[in-house]
């Protein structure tokens, strides 16, 4: 196990944690006093974690959680507003693009751990997310609307994760969600007791880094690359990437083992 933490602001505590374990990166939001509001400065250690996980074979799942009372209250409004211009605007939105389009195309599966609230860019950071785990108590909302600023960003996440009229009355209404809705519209794949949160996350961690590394790396990119296409187009594209799959050493090695009805040792 190895632990290694962000570069923190001058005299202040790390902004994200990082422990690696067992092929699992733990990336720990830490701004509790602040809900994890996404700062330009955690924005950025997280971008750089994300950064450095990419290009790190020894990582096959990593585990999004946070420190304190919620997982994330969306962006840092008190910095936004501290710094009002267009220029400095546009590069909270375009870090943030960045952030989630980095968590979307990280070749390893991100699983969101959300315990409290999750709202805006938080809501955004879960519906970016391949794979959530929630507390029972956790509650989820993209509530720009309620100030004037709708959650056009968080938006282009939700869409993609939940139903059109369940993402729509989300960021119509603005207000939250419990759990078990957002267990039901499909935002998080599971809920659980806060006391059996971190079990739950674990298990399913494992479970994924038993995988072959390769394959599932094909696979994440592949199931989102072909959610975009038309259906004659994500089918033809789908057939190419079955095809390199097949040839890969791995599979011939999980088939051999599947009919040899022995565990398969993966190449990587």
């Amino acid at each position: 196990m190895s632990a290694a933490p962000s570069i923190a602001p001058a005299g202040g505590e790390p902004l994200l944690l990082r422990e690696d374990a067992e092929g699992i990166a733990t990336l720990t939001l830490n701004r509790p006093a602040a809900r994890n509001a996404l700062s330009l400065g955690l924005m950025g250690a997280l971008q750089d974690a994300l950064d450095a996980i990419r290009e790190d074979p020894s990582v096959r799942v990593v585990v999004l959680k946070a420190a304190g009372p919620g997982f994330c209250a969306g962006h840092d409004l008190k910095e936004m507003r501290a710094a009002p211009g267009r220029e400095a605007t546009e590069r909270v939105f375009r870090t943030c693009a960045r952030l989630m389009t980095s968590i979307v195309r990280l070749p390893q599966p991100v699983i969101a751990q959300v315990h409290g609230i999750a709202t805006a860019a938080g809501c955004q950071l879960v519906a970016t997310c391949d794979l959530a785990i929630c507390t029972e108590d956790a509650r989820f909302a993209t509530p720009g609307v309620q100030i004037g600023l709708f959650c056009s960003t968080p938006m282009v996440a939700l869409s993609r994760a939940v139903g059109r009229k369940a993402a729509m009355e989300m960021l119509l209404v603005g207000e939250p969600i419990d759990a078990a809705e957002a267990l039901r519209i499909g935002l998080v794949n599971r809920v659980v007791p806060a006391a059996e949160l971190d079990g739950a996350v674990a298990a399913m961690a494992r479970r994924i880094a038993s995988k072959a590394r390769k394959v599932v790396a094909i696979g994440k990119e592949a199931f989102g690359r072909q959610i975009e296409m038309g259906l004659d187009d994500a089918y033809a594209y789908a057939a190419e990437v079955m095809t390199r799959n097949m040839l890969m050493a791995d599979a011939k090695e999980g088939i051999d083992a599947f009919i040899e009805k022995r565990t398969p040792v993966w190449e990587g």
